[in-house]
């Protein structure tokens, strides 16, 4: 393996002082055209690649942002760190994706590491609000924001979509079309939003006039494809059979349309399907899937916009609050539901 190449390496072939290398990476303006010419002519020829840890030990902090997912394999965080990625670089900045896989112990590591790499801030999908996972970046000093879920304005920054509404959406439209016994496939109850989508469900359930009992939970262990086939395969027991299922988010729609389908019974003709989300494949499927349009890219850029105001701010007054920005999301209606 070549010897990696130095700054010293640099100012001997360019025949200058290391002080002066420096200045040409740091503060060109300092050093004139003719030096700066045989600095990066040296560059090029050694292949000269800087140290960006070893500038952020001298300044004390980096150029990156953290963004912690809950499931790195989600189309929804993948739309997030998008558009997130998107707002960091009209900044200058990076971002360093971690994924927690839903692991509070992979979440308290992550963040060390966010911290131990002195990122500039941090976008945090937490797996639950309960135990304030962020007090690990509060010690460290840097600054951060909740993203997907509701956090107290006394406790954080947050952005996320009202979950209670998409739920209150989701079940309003299957009341319409005539569904009084609806299955909620959810995935595991430590996730806020999973309790707020079922929460809209049962106030939508309520104010139609029926009882609690009109929603039947079937829960999953995860909010993936293979839950969702899982999930299927114990709603196609129920007797009697629910007419609609509300997911909670699409992939979990897609496994159990899956095992619904394979099992002969007919969407939306036997069984009505919503889902929460609205990602890509959610159009793309054999009959399209009806689901709650989660704001996903405007979540992404608003929270990574607050990020960076978070990090240019002075110093907050102890009775600072936070800003919490909440968005509305919307049902979009097709085929899966339409019966």
């Amino acid at each position: 393996m070549a010897a990696v190449v130095g700054i010293k390496e640099v100012a001997r072939r360019a025949g200058v002082s290391v002080g002066t290398v420096s200045n040409v990476l740091n503060k060109p303006e300092r050093v004139s055209e003719e030096a700066q010419a045989r600095v990066h002519a040296a560059i090029d020829s050694l292949g000269f690649v800087r140290s960006e840890s070893a500038r952020q030990l001298r300044a004390g902090r980096s150029r990156m942002l953290g963004l912690l997912v809950m499931d790195a394999g989600n189309p929804f965080f993948v739309g997030l760190g998008r558009s997130c990625e998107e707002v960091a670089a009209q900044a200058g900045l990076g971002v360093m994706v971690c994924n927690s896989a839903g692991s509070s112990t992979a979440e308290q590591s992550h963040l060390l590491l966010f911290a131990e790499q002195r990122v500039r801030g941090v976008l945090l999908a937490p797996i639950a609000m309960d135990n304030k996972p962020w007090e690990t970046l509060r010690r460290s000093n840097i600054p951060f924001v909740v993203v997907g879920q509701q956090a107290d304005a006394q406790e954080a920054c947050s952005v996320a979509a009202d979950d209670v509404l998409g739920g209150t959406l989701a079940g309003k439209h299957l009341l319409q079309a005539g569904h009084r016994r609806i299955a909620y496939v959810r995935g595991p109850g430590k996730l806020q939003q999973i309790r707020d989508r079922r929460a809209g469900l049962v106030r939508a359930v309520r104010e139609a006039g029926l009882g609690d009992d009109a929603v039947v939970d079937i829960p999953t262990h995860a909010m993936d494809v293979r839950a969702g086939r899982d999930a299927g395969a114990r709603l196609i027991g129920l007797s009697p059979l629910p007419t609609a299922a509300f997911c909670a988010n699409d992939l979990l729609a897609l496994g159990v349309m899956q095992t619904v389908f394979d099992s002969g019974i007919r969407v939306p003709d036997d069984i009505a399907v919503v889902g929460y989300d609205d990602i890509e494949f959610a159009e793309a499927c054999l009959i399209p899937l009806t689901s709650v349009r989660h704001p996903t890219r405007e979540i992404g850029r608003l929270a990574a916009a607050l990020l960076l105001k978070e990090i240019d701010a002075p110093e907050p007054e102890p009775e600072h609050k936070h800003t919490a920005v909440v968005l509305r999301p919307e049902l979009v209606v097709r085929r899966s539901s339409m019966s």
